[in-house]
Protein backbone atom coordinates (compact mmCIF):
# COMPACT_ATOMS: atom_id res chain seq x y z
CA UNK A 1 0.00 0.00 0.00
CA UNK A 2 1.99 2.89 -1.25
CA UNK A 3 -0.57 5.38 -2.56
CA UNK A 4 -0.29 7.68 0.47
CA UNK A 5 3.15 8.85 1.57
CA UNK A 6 1.71 9.92 4.95
CA UNK A 7 1.53 6.40 6.36
CA UNK A 8 1.80 6.00 10.12
CA UNK A 9 2.40 3.08 12.48
CA UNK A 10 -1.22 1.93 12.23
CA UNK A 11 -1.05 1.97 8.42
CA UNK A 12 1.97 -0.33 8.58
CA UNK A 13 -0.17 -2.89 10.43
CA UNK A 14 -2.55 -3.38 7.53
CA UNK A 15 -2.15 -6.84 6.00
CA UNK A 16 0.69 -7.14 3.53
CA UNK A 17 -1.42 -9.66 1.62
CA UNK A 18 -5.07 -10.65 1.46
CA UNK A 19 -4.26 -13.96 -0.23
CA UNK A 20 -5.44 -15.98 2.75
CA UNK A 21 -8.90 -14.49 2.37
CA UNK A 22 -8.88 -15.37 -1.33
CA UNK A 23 -7.92 -18.98 -0.53
CA UNK A 24 -10.62 -19.25 2.14
CA UNK A 25 -13.25 -17.86 -0.22
CA UNK A 26 -12.24 -20.28 -2.98
CA UNK A 27 -12.42 -23.24 -0.61
CA UNK A 28 -15.87 -22.16 0.59
CA UNK A 29 -17.04 -21.83 -3.03
CA UNK A 30 -15.87 -25.36 -3.84
CA UNK A 31 -17.58 -26.75 -0.76
CA UNK A 32 -20.81 -24.85 -1.46
CA UNK A 33 -20.90 -26.05 -5.08
CA UNK A 34 -20.37 -29.70 -4.09
CA UNK A 35 -22.54 -29.85 -0.98
CA UNK A 36 -25.61 -27.70 -1.69
CA UNK A 37 -27.95 -26.85 -4.56
CA UNK A 38 -27.20 -23.64 -6.47
CA UNK A 39 -29.00 -20.66 -4.98
CA UNK A 40 -29.41 -17.10 -6.24
CA UNK A 41 -27.56 -14.19 -4.61
CA UNK A 42 -30.77 -12.95 -2.97
CA UNK A 43 -30.92 -16.17 -0.93
CA UNK A 44 -27.46 -15.46 0.49
CA UNK A 45 -28.22 -11.76 0.96
CA UNK A 46 -31.23 -12.66 3.07
CA UNK A 47 -29.21 -15.28 4.93
CA UNK A 48 -26.53 -12.67 5.64
CA UNK A 49 -29.12 -10.17 6.85
CA UNK A 50 -30.68 -12.77 9.13
CA UNK A 51 -27.38 -13.91 10.63
CA UNK A 52 -26.22 -10.33 11.13
CA UNK A 53 -29.51 -9.58 12.85
CA UNK A 54 -29.00 -12.53 15.20
CA UNK A 55 -25.52 -11.25 16.10
CA UNK A 56 -26.86 -7.73 16.67
CA UNK A 57 -29.62 -9.13 18.85
CA UNK A 58 -27.01 -10.72 21.13
CA UNK A 59 -25.32 -7.32 21.53
CA UNK A 60 -28.70 -5.76 22.28
CA UNK A 61 -29.23 -8.30 25.05
CA UNK A 62 -25.84 -7.42 26.58
CA UNK A 63 -26.63 -3.71 26.24
CA UNK A 64 -29.84 -4.30 28.19
CA UNK A 65 -27.89 -6.01 30.97
CA UNK A 66 -28.57 -9.64 30.14
CA UNK A 67 -25.83 -12.24 30.14
CA UNK A 68 -24.94 -13.89 26.87
CA UNK A 69 -22.45 -16.74 26.65
CA UNK A 70 -19.29 -16.07 24.68
CA UNK A 71 -20.04 -19.20 22.66
CA UNK A 72 -23.21 -17.57 21.33
CA UNK A 73 -21.13 -14.71 19.90
CA UNK A 74 -18.69 -17.22 18.44
CA UNK A 75 -21.47 -19.12 16.70
CA UNK A 76 -23.20 -16.04 15.30
CA UNK A 77 -19.93 -14.44 14.14
CA UNK A 78 -19.10 -17.68 12.31
CA UNK A 79 -22.57 -17.72 10.75
CA UNK A 80 -22.11 -14.12 9.52
CA UNK A 81 -18.71 -14.96 8.05
CA UNK A 82 -20.04 -18.05 6.26
CA UNK A 83 -23.06 -16.15 4.93
CA UNK A 84 -20.81 -13.35 3.66
CA UNK A 85 -18.50 -15.79 1.89
CA UNK A 86 -21.48 -17.54 0.30
CA UNK A 87 -23.00 -14.23 -0.81
CA UNK A 88 -19.72 -12.96 -2.25
CA UNK A 89 -19.27 -16.22 -4.13
CA UNK A 90 -22.79 -16.06 -5.52
CA UNK A 91 -22.01 -12.56 -6.89
CA UNK A 92 -18.46 -13.45 -8.01
CA UNK A 93 -17.07 -10.80 -5.66
CA UNK A 94 -13.36 -11.18 -5.00
CA UNK A 95 -13.40 -10.32 -1.31
CA UNK A 96 -9.61 -10.17 -1.08
CA UNK A 97 -9.44 -7.51 -3.78
CA UNK A 98 -12.37 -5.42 -2.58
CA UNK A 99 -11.40 -5.61 1.11
CA UNK A 100 -7.85 -4.54 0.27
CA UNK A 101 -9.19 -1.61 -1.78
CA UNK A 102 -11.67 -0.61 0.92
CA UNK A 103 -9.05 -0.78 3.67
CA UNK A 104 -6.84 1.56 1.62
CA UNK A 105 -9.77 4.00 1.34
CA UNK A 106 -10.53 3.75 5.07
CA UNK A 107 -6.88 4.26 5.99
CA UNK A 108 -6.51 7.27 3.69
CA UNK A 109 -9.63 8.84 5.19
CA UNK A 110 -8.42 8.07 8.72
CA UNK A 111 -5.14 9.82 7.99
CA UNK A 112 -6.85 12.80 6.35
CA UNK A 113 -9.51 13.17 9.07
CA UNK A 114 -8.12 11.89 12.40
CA UNK A 115 -10.60 11.08 15.14
CA UNK A 116 -10.44 13.05 18.35
CA UNK A 117 -10.25 11.51 21.81
CA UNK A 118 -13.82 12.62 22.42
CA UNK A 119 -15.20 10.57 19.53
CA UNK A 120 -18.22 8.45 20.53
CA UNK A 121 -17.66 4.78 21.27
CA UNK A 122 -19.90 3.90 18.34
CA UNK A 123 -17.37 5.24 15.81
CA UNK A 124 -15.22 2.78 13.93
CA UNK A 125 -14.10 1.59 10.55
CA UNK A 126 -17.69 1.41 9.35
CA UNK A 127 -17.95 5.19 9.73
CA UNK A 128 -15.45 5.52 6.90
CA UNK A 129 -17.48 3.43 4.49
Amino acid sequence: MTDNPLRDAASQKLPASYGGLRTLQTEFRRYQEDAFPERPPRFFALELAGETGELANLEKKVWKGREVADAAFDDEAADVCIALLNFANSRAIDLAAVVERKMRIIDNKRLAEPETASAPETAGAADCI
